[in-house]
């Protein structure tokens, strides 16, 4: 951009040119003032000072002026576009959106432009406005310039921000799922940093990646963003994890998003109240995901039973309860095992009910009070001992988080 400046036709000093500008710089912390006072009248942001600093606008819109003053009059160093770069890079820290930052620049180079005809009107000797205008390319293209070194500094600016917010953002997500809090950045402060409402439940999603560290769940922070329901997401190389707080009534919705999104297999956590506890819903959610079989794309959710979360909770011991119980039943062929541990879950997810279990399993009664008696025969403990039925249950609830049965 400088080679522009310094090569542009017509940069032949002209005195009366010279002139006006040595004019307008007598007036320039008039000029100054005038700019800054229309600036915070037509522009919300500059009427907040904690944002933007009057002093820090009035030294911004004075290098901008000299900026151009000095590209007209073909001073030395009128190329330097460090102005306008820091102007926008502070910008962007300030989180000043960047229409309103260029608008600023824009009143600033009107105002001058009106300050030079209305003085060569008034002082009419011949040949001022003439100058004028064979500046007048000269000028806007210097304006050009200076807003698009603004333009650059503070879209580059705003990219290293979002880098570094993302880094961060990543980093909390994954305290959170670890546990691993620092004392002066508890659970409470994570979650406000995340942008988590602290009045709603919270549940955790984990799904399998599609690729390595690529989404299966691709905009499932935007469409439950639609919903008015808050969520953060951490990508790993094999997971896409999320945090979403939501309200009892909006369950239903959540778990509606998650299936239309869901390209893999994908667990839900019950529902819970603390952030803290967020390790222990990943872990259970993680539970739920490995309960779906490899290669379907799938949402499902982790039981709620105190029973099932015991269990995954310490996995060695669900296999050791699991293998002590319903040994003789997983030691039967897949298909023979398979179907007695899909009989026992519809047995008891329906209540003790054989007609119920038929009907969710698709056969007659009477096939599933076989299958229950066999289970009866091989494991030697009756579904009408409370105990033994206790075991039964426990121990088909860890045979499920550690097999395809």
């Amino acid at each position: 951009m400088a080679e522009h400046i310094a090569d542009a036709p017509g940069r032949v000093p002209n005195p009366l040119l010279g002139e006006l500008v040595a004019w307008a710089e007598q007036r320039l912390p008039a000029l100054i003032d005038d700019v800054c006072a229309a600036t915070r009248e037509r522009i919300d942001l500059y009427r907040d000072e904690s944002i933007v600093p009057g002093e820090e606008l009035r030294a911004s819109v004075g290098a901008n002026l000299r900026f151009i003053l000095d590209g007209l009059a073909g001073a030395e160093g009128a190329t330097d576009l460090s102005a306008p770069s820091d102007t926008g890079q502070r910008r962007a820290h300030q989180r000043a959106p960047l229409p309103e930052v260029l608008r600023c620049y824009r009143i600033a180079c009107a105002m001058l432009w009106d300050l030079f005809v209305e003085h060569a009107r008034r002082v009419g000797r011949p040949g001022f406005l003439d100058a004028l205008l064979a500046a007048s390319s000269t000028l806007w293209r210097l304006s050009d310039e200076h807003a698009l070194a603004l333009t650059e500094a503070y879209r580059s600016a705003t990219a290293e921000l979002l880098v570094a917010q993302q880094r961060r953002r990543s980093a909390l997500m994954e305290a959170l799922f670890t546990g691993q809090l620092v004392p002066e950045s508890g659970s409470w402060e994570v979650g406000r940093l995340l942008g988590l409402p602290l009045d709603t439940k919270l549940m955790v999603a984990a799904a399998e990646t599609a690729g390595l560290a690529e989404e299966s769940l691709v905009g499932v922070e935007r469409m439950l963003g639609g919903l008015g329901i808050v969520s953060a997401w951490h990508l790993t190389p094999t997971l896409q994890a999320g945090v979403i707080a939501l309200r009892d009534e909006q369950r239903d919705a959540v778990l509606g998003v998650l299936r239309a999104a869901a390209a893999s297999r994908t667990g839900v956590s019950p529902s819970y109240e603390s952030l803290a506890d967020t390790p222990r819903a990943f872990h259970l959610a993680r539970a739920a995901l490995a309960d779906i079989p490899a290669g379907r794309a799938e949402v499902r959710e982790f039981s709620t039973s105190p029973l099932a979360a015991l269990i995954a909770h310490d996995p060695d011991e669900g296999r050791r309860l699991a293998k002590e119980v319903l040994g003789p039943v997983l030691a039967l062929p897949r298909e023979d095992r398979v179907a007695l541990l899909r009989t026992l879950r519809a047995y008891v997810d329906q209540a003790g009910s054989a007609e119920s279990a038929a009907r969710v399993l698709h056969c007659h009664a009477n096939t599933v009070r076989y299958r229950l008696n066999r289970v009866r025969e091989l494991t030697g403990r009756s579904l009408s001992d409370p105990r033994s039925l206790a075991e039964l249950v426990t121990a088909t609830d860890a045979a499920r988080l550690d097999t395809d049965g």
